[in-house]
């Protein structure tokens, strides 16, 4: 029996609910329509907005506090692996090596002790600070109920009063419901209405309070930090005194390319000497021109040919001597016949020295699309997929929204479906291993820090 009188004060309880929901739903309605008389505080709605602002301002500083505690944590790491390759290149025998070992020690506490204490002092007061949030919006919430079920009962109880035909046990009792109604809405309207105006104000406090931390852990953060460049900076100085008179010669890779040129000019350079000592021939005693066999010969062979080399090309100004013609014809001659015979050389040895000229063949594109294969690819892409990323660095995910990565992750980049909600230095992505196997984009994709990535494709 007692059973049965539970379920039915539960299933009471139920049809209550119902019951109430469906009245302030009608009530809703009527006073939408103009029907029914809304009870309205000018006051107690502005203190609701400026609770709205106060929430999406704190939750942006939170998120912005966590992307650069991301940040943070990913220069110590750079940091740090730039430390150990530090101790790694500096020899056993050079003077200040168990110096450097200390300051990349001492390197690496101090980044470490600086991101823990932005955590304890900026981020779980941020938390603190936001935790206290969403109970209120839940009570303001329930204050907007009762306000409609108060405005229900005097809506009610008015009616009952103007009816033609009046019942006292109905007015009495809608009387009391309103009664009941009102001091309910009441309380929870006086407390809000105090409690609300208080957190508006304490916000430039906690503000104040929370980039003063973090202005002074960063000024302490980099005044340390500077005091140990310092001593690296002493210690590398006299590394560099004590090895200053060594010489450490840089030599450049030979060029094949470089050696045969030099070969060829020397060659067209020793073939060119015995036409220069002759080039003055002794005149004939009838005074006629000086002909050439050589010249015509040189010249008539160089005309279907289409190559050019010094002195090949001769000007034909009556001005010129006649010798510069024909020293520069024979120079075109020898040069000629130098590279080929340095071709032929090269080629009877079987292997050349002269560059090879490389073809290289690229995938069409229209509009920066790439044609072919790009095309097949893309289709297996998520819609609106932009380009690939790959972790750098672990990233521990801190709200639901986000991607949770490992250093060697591939991420497909997507579009936000709302870029204002795009937040400065943030993706939108889905893991490339999620897409595979899931091709589902509501379950996987997730925002992620652009930092810790770096773009593959």
């Amino acid at each position: 029996m007692a059973e049965l009188g539970s379920k039915g004060v539960t299933a009471g309880k139920i049809a209550s609910n119902v019951q109430k929901k469906l009245t302030r739903a009608q009530e809703k309605v009527l006073q939408k329509l103009g029907k029914a008389d809304e009870t309205k505080d000018e006051q107690f709605e502005q203190c609701v907005q400026n609770f709205n602002k106060q929430l999406s301002e704190g939750t942006r500083l939170q998120k912005d506090l966590r992307t650069y505690l991301a940040s943070v944590k990913a220069m110590h790491e750079a940091s740090k692996k730039l430390t150990e390759c530090l101790q790694e290149v500096y020899e056993p025998d050079w003077p200040g090596r168990d110096d450097t070992n200390k300051i990349a020690e001492n390197n690496d506490l101090l980044w470490t002790d600086f991101h823990q204490k932005l955590v304890d002092q900026a981020l779980l007061t941020m938390d603190t600070y936001l935790g206290q949030f969403p109970d209120i919006k839940s009570r303001i919430a329930k204050r907007g109920r009762k306000l409609v079920d108060y405005d229900s009962a005097r809506h009610h109880f008015e009616a009952l009063q103007t009816a033609k035909k009046k019942d006292e046990t109905k007015i009495a009792k809608a009387e009391e419901e309103l009664v009941k109604a009102q001091k309910v809405f009441e309380e929870m309207n006086i407390d809000l209405q105090e409690e609300l105006p208080s957190l508006w104000n304490s916000r430039v406090g906690f503000y104040v309070n929370t980039f003063q931390s973090i202005a002074g852990l960063e000024e302490n953060f980099h005044k340390e930090m500077s005091k140990l460049n310092q001593n690296l900076h002493d210690v590398l100085l006299g590394l560099d005194k004590q090895y200053s008179g060594n010489a450490f010669p840089i030599k450049a890779q030979p060029r094949k390319k470089t050696k045969l040129f030099a070969r060829l000019r020397k060659k067209m350079s020793s073939d060119s000497t015995p036409a220069k000592a002759n080039k003055s021939p002794s005149p004939p005693p009838d005074g006629s021109p000086i002909t050439s066999p050589e010249t015509k010969t040189v010249n008539h062979e160089l005309e279907p040919s289409t190559l050019e080399a010094p002195g090949a090309s001769i000007p034909k100004s009556p001005s010129q001597p006649a010798e510069a013609a024909h020293a520069g014809a024979e120079a075109a001659g020898s040069e000629a016949a130098a590279g080929a015979e340095a071709s032929k050389t090269e080629g009877d040895s079987g292997s050349s020295s002269l560059p090879a000229v490389v073809v290289e063949t690229f995938p069409a594109t229209v509009n920066g699309t790439v044609e072919g294969g790009a095309s097949s690819e893309r289709a297996d892409m998520p819609p609106g997929f932009l380009f690939k990323v790959q972790a750098m660095h672990d990233y521990t995910a801190t709200d639901s929204d986000e991607l949770q990565l490992k250093a060697g992750d591939v991420v497909l980049v997507i579009p936000f479906e709302n870029p204002e909600e795009q937040d400065e230095g943030w993706l939108m992505g889905v893991k490339e291993s999620d897409w595979i196997q899931h091709k589902e984009l509501d379950q996987c994709r997730g925002v992620f820090p652009e930092n810790f990535t770096e773009r593959v494709q």
